[in-house]
């Protein structure tokens, strides 16, 4: 089998850009969006990467994304905030939502801004990722649509409620988590569908309770929770802590980026932690690279060729795929053809 052709990332962002403009997306929000779904690509994370591009215009086209809307922030209370996105694109509300608790941090050392009435924003460690170059620890939270079932049911009624941290690692890349608490994201499945390929055991179940490896019949069923009755138990926290508390949607009122005609109502928190607060930066600098170090040192496994910390792959990947370019699934190639030529944007695709 032939390896695929690779697509230069910056020609592919200026696609997507293009797309989100003429979608009546402003500037700037356009080339966030754009980004967030290109950098997915680039780290490695397709699942989040370009393939969402149409569930996105999707939305945009059919009004319950709301282009023009811009994030208001209806609670100031120093350290506190509370934005309500107004139905926009949720990297657009995430952005605002991560900077604002960033910068609260700096002023009284934390910061803690609540989401609510946003949509789907990609990558969770986009965001989180804010933070260390300003030197803080972020987190992010958010709630999506129905994908496992509580434990003990068999009916979808939890989310996957993903959650990232990011932190500063001195002279490494930041250390950085983002995970969703099914035992893989949904999009994974959706990516093994594009790519044609089966999933494996203990991912899914079908809709009447058999396991599966077929991607189709994993997405009309119900996604296992890691570790189970953990991951279920975390799930439905991150669920309290975005959509309960913040004031917005929850349980099965939320709704995924995959659905054109719903409102998401999908809500957030974001958490910032400024370092100097509470020691020198140098210091904490320092002692992150000695616990780098101590995992370092750790003796392979058989099979492993090193010991990672989380962040580390995504940042080689990044370097590399920026190298090479980007290889994408010839249905992910497909869908974006599409896409241009329903939006007379066929000039602008970065590959025939």
């Amino acid at each position: 089998m032939s390896p695929l052709p690779r697509v230069a990332p910056d020609a592919l962002l200026a696609f997507c850009i293009a797309v989100y403009a003429r979608l009546g997306l402003a500037e700037d929000d356009a080339r966030l969006c754009a980004d967030t779904l290109v950098q997915a690509d680039l780290w490695g994370h397709q699942s989040h990467g370009v393939l969402r591009l149409p569930w996105y215009a999707a939305r945009l086209k059919s009004g319950v994304c709301a282009a023009a809307a811009r994030p208001e922030i209806v609670v100031d209370g120093g350290a506190l905030a509370v934005i309500d996105g107004h139905d926009a694109m949720g990297q657009v509300v995430a952005a605002q939502a991560m900077q604002e608790a960033i910068g609260r941090a700096g002023r009284h050392g934390i910061g803690a801004v609540a989401v609510r009435n946003s949509n789907h924003f990609g990558t969770a460690m986009y965001f989180t990722l804010m933070a260390p170059p300003q030197g803080s620890i972020g987190f992010l939270s958010t709630n999506a649509s129905p994908a496992m079932a509580p434990w003990g049911g068999r009916e979808k009624a939890v989310g996957t409620n993903p959650w990232s941290w990011a932190a500063p690692a001195g002279r490494h890349p930041p250390l950085v988590l983002d995970i969703a608490n099914t035992g893989v994201a949904r999009g994974k499945i959706y990516l093994a569908r594009q790519e044609g390929r089966p999933i494996p055991e203990g991912w899914a179940i079908t809709a009447d309770g058999r396991p599966t490896t077929d991607p189709t019949e994993a997405i009309a069923g119900v996604i296992l929770p890691m570790a189970q009755h953990k991951g279920y138990g975390i799930a439905l926290v991150m669920d309290v802590l975005s959509g309960v508390l913040t004031g917005s949607a929850f349980g099965a009122d939320v709704h995924g980026p995959y659905q054109d005609r719903a409102r998401s109502g999908a809500g957030h928190l974001a958490i910032a932690i400024d370092i100097a607060a509470i020691q020198p930066r140098a210091d904490f600098d320092a002692r992150m690279e000695a616990l780098i170090a101590s995992l370092k040192r750790v003796p392979t496994a058989q099979g492993f060729d090193e010991v990672h910390y989380p962040g580390e792959i995504e940042a080689r990947a990044d370097a590399e795929n920026r190298r090479l370019g980007l290889a994408l699934p010839d249905d992910t190639r497909a869908d974006l053809a599409r896409l241009a030529a329903e939006m007379d944007l066929t000039e602008a695709l970065p590959f025939r």
